[in-house]
């Protein structure tokens, strides 16, 4: 048992602190994770999917800077390492779309954000480094990316319950990445305690006191109805969604503040008439937030 846990431990030192991360090492690893991430955003495979995310969002490229970061000797290798791996492999991922994008090479348009974060990895990579020193420095500097790691796992794993397994991969992903990293950088047993329980408290923060979502929309109701001053609307109170009147006459719609998704009735009382309506906030297959209402 106790060869089988050195074993371990070996394996997961060698992957963060045992890798040559020469520079010739650096650059065919930037054009590897341009290609992977140009293949996840090219191929119909993938559309839609965890691997997709690869291109727009920041969990697998905290995967890959901290992979590259553990295996520098020094701070300012890791910064000045960490800066060309981002600063050659995002424009490859755009140039190698240009010919089979719609924005041709209008699509660089969109590599201000990464290039901004391109610049920021200097500065961030070189106190990354220290993570390696493996003590109480390395809780610190971690405990954002966990914290954001744990956030990120339990979005996934809410729209994989809504829409299984839709980001399954995501939330499995984030898993693992905190998994290794409180493995490989918290040697001792109450710094691995505080490192599970970052993320879990981010997570739980996230499930008790941020809304699932936040949306704010006006939006026509179904055959156009035209509603006069004396209109009321009434909805059920404690519903996970505010319904009001947002205009009369020609101009007859409904504002709507929601925080979740879900299902309510609402009904609309103008004189003798009174309409009857089905408000519902869900996601759709790509992942959008949709509103649909429909008259009962």
């Amino acid at each position: 048992m106790n060869n089988e846990n050195v074993e371990k431990k070996n394996w997961i030192h060698k992957l963060y602190g045992g890798l040559n991360m020469s520079w010739p090492v650096v650059l065919l690893y930037a054009v590897f994770a341009a290609a992977l991430t140009f293949s996840f955003l090219m191929l119909p495979v993938f559309k839609d999917t965890s691997f997709a995310r690869v291109g727009v969002y920041l969990e697998a490229w905290f995967f890959f800077a901290i992979l590259l970061m553990a295996n520098c000797k020094k701070p300012l290798e890791s910064a000045l390492k960490t800066f060309v791996f981002f600063l050659v492999s995002q424009p490859l991922i755009y140039l190698f779309q240009v010919p089979f994008n719609a924005y041709g090479w209008g699509i660089f348009r969109f590599y201000r954000y990464w290039f901004i974060l391109t610049l920021l990895t200097l500065p961030m990579a070189y106190i990354g480094w220290y993570i390696t020193k493996r003590n109480w420095l390395s809780v610190l500097i971690l405990a954002p990316v966990l914290a954001f790691l744990g956030v990120t796992a339990y979005d996934a794993g809410t729209a994989c319950l809504r829409q299984p397994p839709r980001l399954l991969v995501t939330a499995l992903f984030c898993i693992l990445q905190i998994v290794l990293y409180v493995l490989a950088f918290f040697p001792d047993g109450k710094k691995k305690l505080i490192g599970f329980a970052i993320p879990i408290a981010a997570a739980v923060f996230m499930m008790f006191f941020v809304p699932q979502i936040d949306i704010m929309s006006t939006q026509f109701l179904p055959d156009d109805p035209v509603f006069t001053e004396e209109a009321v609307l009434k909805a059920e109170e404690g519903a996970f969604a505010e319904v009001s009147l947002a205009g009369t006459g020609e101009d007859s719609r409904v504002s709507i503040h929601a925080t979740s998704f879900g299902s309510m009735d609402f009904s609309v009382q103008d004189g003798d008439a009174e309409y009857l309506y089905t408000l519902e906030i869900y996601e759709d297959e790509g992942g959008h937030t949709q509103i649909r209402i429909t008259e009962r």
